[in-house]
């Protein structure tokens, strides 16, 4: 190595708690790798002042405009010199993941051995963009470190005002709740549109998300600006034998108190088989012999709790498809926004299904492009143009469902629609 390794004592507390520390993983890779070594005297630095000394620049590799994040130091000494020169340059590479985060063992090994071979070694499995981020690695050894891992069959991923990488759940491929095909629709929104990602064109940034149920383990709603839900339209499916066993391991008191007391609207109720209710939206299963659990699923509102409790004996519904929302982001100019309702319901089965889902992802990127304002995010933009603009200018037409209470509005109204309208034009013509 070029340095010697440095004295960090105030790195050295970060591994005195009970917890895993970070710190322990730098200094193991710095045994054999001089960017780790230099990047423990420069964060030593950073803790003892308070302060950060990294600055952006211009950096990359052939054929992308962004994709690469340039972090240089600008800890120097009376000589204008690096003061720890192996750390003087430390760039992150963005890498697309696969859908769903999958990996078999023989990719993360390779990834590990390139890493190794060119940059710091450190390796972050997920930012919240959904990117495998390298950290660490000099402007001379970029392009050689990307060039193997783009033999492997990986992409680059967004940095800048772009199209970011977009994440999915696991869905389908495991999990029970999931209730359209996540990978596929995230790989036919990023693929259509990958030249937004690769050569940054856009006011700022933008990310999809897609999330198999409303349990929304991407956090699609807070974090992107076009979110895909999973839901359904129909009742909650129930099994029998399932729900026997829940209250045979777990007791009437647990039922009661962590299934049934907890629905925030009150859609569940237990029923003694003579009081039981029948109607088509009602879902109803034994829990013994003589007690039946029942869901009103007029008044569910997807939050999915006793589906996560109950795992099995309850299921979505069998009519799924995606609810899309539209604005979720993290804090900058107005603070933190979910996103709003803009696809109350959506089927996503087939190719053509897809195609609409593309069709409207493109709408609203150009969209962005075309009317948001410098370091403006899509939530912003709406904020400031109105949610009635932003719904027209993408071709989605106004439905009462957007509303987020629209049993609460007066003057909406939901039933026989239509002949209401013909009355009213009938007085207005007379």
């Amino acid at each position: 190595m070029s340095e010697k390794k440095s004295d960090t004592p105030m790195l050295d507390e970060l591994e005195s708690g009970p917890w895993p520390s970070f710190v322990t993983g730098i200094k193991r890779l710095a045994e054999k790798n001089a960017i780790a070594s230099g990047l423990l005297g420069q964060l030593e630095h950073s803790y003892q002042t308070k302060k950060g000394f990294w600055k952006g620049g211009t950096v990359g590799v052939f054929g992308y405009g962004g994709g690469v994040i340039p972090r240089f130091t600008e800890l120097k000494d009376e000589n204008d010199k690096p003061l720890f020169p192996d750390a003087a340059e430390f760039h992150t590479l963005r890498v697309q993941p696969p859908a769903g985060m999958h990996y078999d063992t023989k990719t993360l090994r390779q990834f590990a051995d390139i890493w190794e071979q060119y940059g710091s070694g450190l390796i972050a499995f997920h930012g919240q963009s959904g990117d495998i981020m390298f950290q660490g690695i000099t402007s001379a050894n970029l392009q050689p470190a990307w060039e193997a891992i783009n033999a492997m069959g990986f992409d680059l991923g967004g940095a800048g005002p772009a199209l970011r990488t977009s994440m999915s759940c696991v869905g389908a491929a495991r999990c029970e709740m999931s209730c359209f095909d996540e990978a596929k629709a995230l790989r036919t929104v990023i693929n259509s549109n990958l030249d937004d990602m690769h050569r940054p064109s856009l006011p700022y940034k933008f990310k999809f998300k897609f999330s198999g149920c409303p349990n929304d383990c991407v956090n699609s709603i807070q974090r992107s600006d076009m979110a895909t839900i999973g839901t359904w339209r129909d009742n909650i499916q129930v099994n029998e034998a399932l729900a026997r066993d829940y209250l045979n391991t777990h007791g009437m008191k647990k039922l009661v108190n962590d299934v049934i007391r907890k629905c925030p609207t009150q859609a569940i109720t237990l029923a003694s088989k003579e009081d039981i209710q029948s109607g088509s939206s009602i879902s109803s299963v034994a829990v013994d012999d003589e007690n039946v659990l029942q869901i009103e699923n007029h008044d569910c509102v997807r939050c999915m709790h006793c589906l996560n409790v109950m795992p099995g004996a309850l299921l979505p519904g069998k009519d799924k498809g995606v609810t899309i929302l539209a604005g979720g982001k993290g804090v900058l100019k107005i603070g933190a926004t979910m996103g709003t309702v803009i696809i109350p319901f959506m089927k996503l089965e087939t190719e053509e299904d897809f195609e609409k889902l593309q069709e409207l992802s493109r709408n609203v990127l150009d969209f962005f492009a075309e009317n948001a304002l410098e370091h403006e995010r899509t939530g912003e933009m709406i904020e400031r143009i109105g949610l009635v603009n932003f719904i027209e200018g993408i071709g989605v037409e106004i439905s009462p469902e957007m509303i987020a209470h629209p049993r609460s509005n007066p003057y909406v109204r939901m039933d026989e629609w239509d002949e209401e309208v013909e009355k009213w034009q009938q007085r207005a013509s007379a």
